[in-house]
């Protein structure tokens, strides 16, 4: 990690506090059985990511500015309300013509309030992201994601619109000293709703985690409720070794409209010796996916077969803060491209008034 500033660590350590406490659902025991853990106040958190991505698809240039502020509000010890929006556009000059043009498009991408029972149980009702996989959940937002693109099996299992409107119970407990589970389940109803649609499905996903060697290995499903009626199901895995800073993480899906999988490898080089003052600010990636076009329709997806491989530098100016790019070359029986990412990402965290962690 970058060197932090002393109010920039007390700061980051009151928001993570009050997230532990209030947004998780606990999936391990204390360290330290025998002492007591430190009281939390928790504040409501205002935070907001920010990005502007350039891409070159083809040769045609699109101007990507997005604006996602997220807003936290515990209620006493035991509630939490949260909610998500995202703005943004896509400009891109119309053919002939020089200028750009385009619209922005909003999205509410979750508003949920969520009941923590208990250490092993946390309930939520509203609108939630949908739990098929770990990247609609996990990595979707432009400041977490290590290459700008998505993945071409993001739209199975996460329905058209990436959440549902309803209910869900997640949590976690050990299985073994060295062995934790993971789970969410929900239902979701049909919403027309303007910027909150949803479609009628019911799911889950479950995960096994391994804390020593920090690897996970978990599988989704999804029943389409409506129309068609079609399962959805999925695996993914995710590694994060202790002795370096790497990533790795994977997902295979399948559906009626599709199936596929991606790989995809980060590391950063701040722990290299030869690098150390030079480009210990830099994060390399690549990615490889493979997409198999289903006997469905779907306008969020290929409808041909498609090879894809990518990859990317990032440069973190700050842990908030960092210069993305990336290039990928596509292959598929409707022409070959190369796409070309260029861009900036940015996180805001503010407590709301005074007070957390204390």
């Amino acid at each position: 990690m970058l060197p932090l500033s002393p109010n920039s660590r007390r700061s980051k350590r009151r928001f993570f506090a009050a997230l532990l406490a209030l947004f998780l659902a606990p999936v391990v025991h204390a360290q330290s059985q025998g002492q007591d853990s430190e009281a939390i106040s928790p504040v409501p958190v205002f935070t907001m990511g920010t990005g502007f991505i350039t891409t070159f698809e083809g040769g045609t240039p699109h101007l990507g500015p997005l604006v996602a502020p997220l807003i936290l509000v515990p209620v006493g010890q035991k509630w939490l309300f949260e909610t998500r929006g995202t703005i943004e556009a896509d400009l891109a000059p119309p053919p002939g013509s020089d200028d750009f043009k385009g619209s922005a498009e909003k999205s509410v991408d979750y508003v949920q309030l969520d009941y923590i029972a208990n250490r092993y149980l946390t309930v939520t009702a509203g609108r939630y992201l949908i739990p098929f996989g770990i990247y609609n959940e996990r990595l979707y937002p432009i400041w977490i994601r290590n290459l700008q693109t998505d993945p071409l099996i993001l739209p199975i299992g996460g329905s058209e619109y990436g959440a549902g409107t309803g209910a869900m119970v997640r949590g976690g407990f050990d299985l073994a000293p060295r062995v934790e589970l993971n789970y969410a389940a929900y239902f979701s109803a049909h919403s027309s709703v303007s910027h909150m649609e949803s479609d009628r499905s019911a799911g889950g996903r479950a995960g096994i985690f391994l804390p020593g060697p920090r690897i996970e290995l978990g599988g989704s499903f999804q029943h389409l409720l409506q129309e068609d009626r079609t399962n959805s199901f999925g695996f993914h895995f995710e590694w994060q070794p202790p002795p370096v800073p790497l990533d790795i993480r994977a997902e295979y899906a399948r559906s009626h409209d599709g199936s596929g999988y991606w790989i995809e490898s980060a590391y950063r080089l701040s722990q290299s010796p030869v690098w150390q003052s030079a480009l210990r600010h830099v994060q390399v990636v690549a990615r490889m996916q493979q997409f198999y076009a289903g006997a469905g329709e779907s306008d969020e997806m290929a409808d041909v077969d498609t090879n894809q491989f990518e990859f990317g530098l990032n440069y973190y100016f700050r842990d908030d803060m960092r210069f993305v790019s990336s290039y990928g070359r596509q292959f598929s029986p409707d022409g070959n491209e190369n796409i070309w990412t260029l861009g900036l990402t940015y996180r805001l965290a503010l407590p709301l008034w005074p007070g957390g962690g204390k």
